[in-house]
């Protein structure tokens, strides 16, 4: 990690946050599972909001119909900008990301290790393509790096899992 102050500490978030009233709670697994995804993304990112350059940046995650709402602000709260994201281009990476992991936990249990293998690099596949999308759809609103797209869309994935 980046000493304080200097200027990687300035193009990242220190805090991410879920409304409760639009995302709400989940069972405790669930729940475990997003604390880890936060943790993941705030532990090394790089995140800028467009023409934003001094940060760093807390992020406030709601959604809104099918929108996903990105709330980014300064540390000391004041407003950047809030990003409404549509989360119909993302369905279908999501759902067949979602379908590969059931497989692949449900394989680790009782495959054989080239069939795990293949699930595993089927779900990295995913992953990548997911990230890959949404770094498109927030291109020209923030610039974030590949890594970090990688840890928001599992975040993403992870808001949206039923259990």
């Amino acid at each position: 990690m980046s000493p304080r102050g200097s200027t990687a500490d300035h193009r990242r978030l220190i805090a991410v946050t879920l409304d409760e009233d639009s995302i709400g709670r989940a069972n405790p697994d669930i729940e475990h599972e997003r604390a880890a995804a936060i943790y993941d993304l705030l532990e090394q990112n790089s995140f800028t909001p467009e023409a934003e350059g001094q940060g760093p940046y807390t992020l406030h995650l709601s959604v809104t119909g099918a929108r996903l709402v990105f709330d980014i602000r300064r540390e000391d709260g004041s407003p950047v900008i809030a990003h409404h994201l549509s989360l119909s281009p993302m369905r279908r990476v999501a759902k067949d990301y979602y379908l590969v992991c059931d497989s692949y936990y449900a394989a680790i249990r009782s495959a054989t290790p080239d069939r795990i293998e293949a699930l595993d690099m089927g779900r990295r596949a995913l992953h990548d393509e997911g990230s890959k999308l949404l770094q498109e759809r927030l291109k020209g609103k923030v610039t974030l790096d590949f890594d970090t797209a990688r840890r928001l869309f599992t975040l993403i994935c992870v808001l949206h899992w039923k259990g």
